[in-house]
C-alpha cells in the first residue's frame, strides 16, 4: 500500500535544482534514517516499480510524455531492487556514500544483472532509457512509439517480481 506525503514545494524545487529526484531522495533518506532491512527496501522498490508500470500503461494514450517517464521509473526501481537483491555491495556502497544513484551506478547494475539473466535485460534497459530521453526529456514519442516499447519495460518489472518473489501485478 502506498500513502501520499506532502513535501513543501520549496524543498522539491531545491532538490531539482541540485539535480536530485525528490521521490528517490526522500525514499533513500527514510531508508537510512530508519535503517530499513534490505528485504524491506527491495519490497518497497518493487511496489514502486509495479505502481509506475501500471500508471505508465494507463497514460500511454493520454500523455505519452508522462507515460515514458513512468515506464522508465518502473525499470529504474526494478534495477535498484535487483541491485539490493543480488547484494551488489560495491555499487550500493557508492550510492550510499553519495546519497543518490547516478547513471553510472545504474549502468553497472544493468551490466551485472545482464550477466546473470541474459542480454535481454540490457536491451530492455536500453529501451527504458530511450523512453526516458526521447519520450520524456525530448517529448518526441507518440503513443504508438511508447506502446511498442511497453513490453520491454513490462518484462523487466515482471522478471524482477519473479526473481524477488513479489506477486506480479496485472498490466
Amino acid at each position: 500500500m502506498t500513502e501520499e506525503v506532502v513535501i513543501p514545494s520549496i524543498i522539491i524545487e531545491e532538490l531539482r535544482k541540485r539535480g536530485l529526484n525528490p521521490e528517490d531522495t526522500v525514499l533513500n533518506a527514510l531508508m537510512r534514517v530508519i535503517n530499513l532491512d534490505p528485504n524491506a527496501i527491495i519490497e518497497a522498490r518493487m511496489e514502486l516499480a509495479n505502481k509506475y508500470l501500471i500508471e505508465g500503461k494507463e497514460l500511454i494514450d493520454k500523455d505519452p510524455v508522462q507515460a515514458s517517464e513512468k515506464l522508465y521509473k518502473a525499470a529504474e526501481e526494478s534495477v535498484k531492487a535487483l541491485a539490493q537483491y543480488y547484494d551488489l555491495k560495491d555499487i550500493l556502497s557508492r550510492v550510499s556514500e553519495r546519497g543518490r544513484w547516478t547513471v553510472t551506478e545504474l549502468e553497472k547494475v544493468v551490466e551485472a544483472i545482464s550477466k546473470k539473466l541474459g542480454d535481454w535485460f540490457m536491451q530492455s534497459w536500453d529501451v527504458a532509457n530511450y523512453l526516458h530521453v526521447w519520450g520524456f526529456h525530448e517529448a518526441k514519442l507518440d503513443p504508438e512509439a511508447v506502446r511498442t516499447r511497453f513490453p520491454y519495460v513490462e518484462r523487466i518489472v515482471n522478471e524482477a517480481n519473479k526473481i524477488i518473489g513479489v506477486k506480479p501485478k496485472q498490466t
